[in-house]
């Protein structure tokens, strides 16, 4: 055994195990599509996914919301837990790719405004003694069966044998944004957004078509032969010589050329009576509908709709009360983490989450109404001396 030690060196063991909510690898059947269409909503996180990819808008609005959630820091009593505690949340491996929990926040942030579900994982080392990695599940790959009680969901897993309870659902990270009753699956965030994003997509495929067509001119060369005989006969004749000049004369690529013709010939732009429709008053009430769903103000997108100074203001306290809305379904997936990762170490302390604040302009706003505040206690201790002397 020794001799064995000193020759080779021993294999190192992987620094996490095998995730329990990955799906294990399916066969190459030619009907393996067909299980993306299950009762579990995976057509319908498909479609998120194409208005996403589709429409920049409601991409630039999901990835500005979860830049928005902003900082965290962790309080604890025991200042050594506290000190280790956040060296692991700065540290610790995500998806296999990323570090920090930050990284695994963003992603599982994103996913449950999307879908309105959001599943993760905290992995256990392989001595099982502390959380070695964090993962964030893709949906497909689980679904949420109701158990013993109507209180009591279980995850399970899809395998090629049916759906699996996950063994540990303890280690297990789950979120819903706005579940209907009786439902774990929460809903989207971009609910209700397909039927007016089909049509603003009709908008512009129809423009890109019109440009097409009115962009890329056309011409139509007409060719009147006179009341000779002989024009008439040789009508055929003399259109194929115009029609090949005409070609050379509009040759891409080539020298600019004049087009020379004799008789009766008449050049026209194919379109060019005709009028395209104006699409900025329905594209902006689309988007309109677009933005207001999606809870952010229009200037935050880029977009000036005679907004004042005012409104923008008014605007922006809104999206401060929704990110800390957003904030309250976050907190339990942090204080969990935390929570499971001070008991794996043997500390016993309770865990506190602060936020940072969402803006500039907040922190600006507050001081500012400390100073009034402060100026009004001022004023009033003044007039209350001079009413006692």
């Amino acid at each position: 055994m020794k001799l064995w030690k000193k020759n080779r060196k021993p294999p190192t063991a992987p620094s996490v195990v095998q995730v329990q909510t990955a799906a294990p690898r399916r066969s190459d059947s030619p009907f393996s599509a067909l299980r993306l269409y299950g009762s579990d909503g995976a057509q319908e996180r498909q479609l998120y996914t194409a208005l996403r990819e589709a429409i920049p808008v409601i991409d630039a609005a999901i990835n500005k919301l979860v830049r928005l959630l902003g900082d965290f820091t962790v309080r604890c009593d025991n200042k050594a837990a506290q000190t280790a505690l956040c060296s692991f949340l700065g540290s610790v491996p995500v998806n296999g790719c990323q570090t920090g929990i930050t990284a695994f926040l963003n992603c599982y942030f994103s996913q449950l405004l999307t879908y309105g579900t959001a599943v993760g994982e905290m992995v256990l080392t392989p001595m099982g003694d502390t959380i070695g990695a964090l993962y964030n599940a893709d949906l497909d790959d689980v679904t949420f069966r109701k158990g013993a009680s109507p209180l009591q969901w279980v995850v399970c897993r899809k395998t090629e044998q049916g759906d699996m309870p996950v063994p540990y659902p303890a280690l297990l990270l789950t979120s819903a944004l706005n579940p209907p009753h009786g439902n774990a699956y929460g809903v989207s965030l971009l609910h209700g957004l397909p039927f007016v994003s089909n049509i603003l997509l009709k908008i512009y495929h129809t423009i890109g078509v019109n440009w097409d067509r009115v962009g890329n001119v056309r011409f139509a060369v007409t060719y009147q032969p006179t009341g000779d005989p002989v024009d008439r006969a040789n009508a055929r004749d003399h259109a194929q010589q115009i029609a090949d000049a005409w070609s050379h004369a509009m040759e891409p690529g080539g020298q600019v050329s004049d087009f020379v013709a004799v008789g009766n010939v008449n050049v026209k732009v194919i379109g060019a009576d005709n009028q395209i429709l104006d699409s900025d008053i329905p594209v902006r009430q689309l988007l309109e509908q677009i933005v207001a769903k999606l809870g952010l103000p229009p200037f935050l997108l880029g977009f000036s709709w005679s907004s004042t100074e005012r409104m923008s203001s008014q605007q922006a306290d809104i999206l401060t009360s929704e990110m800390d809305s957003y904030r309250t379904l976050i907190t339990p997936v942090i204080q969990k983490i935390c929570r499971t990762w001070m008991l794996l170490n043997g500390y016993d302390a309770p865990v506190q989450i602060e936020w940072g604040e969402i803006t500039l302009q907040d922190a600006v706003d507050l001081a500012e109404a400390r100073l009034k505040n402060a100026q009004a206690a001022q004023i009033e201790q003044s007039l209350a001396k001079e009413e006692v002397q």
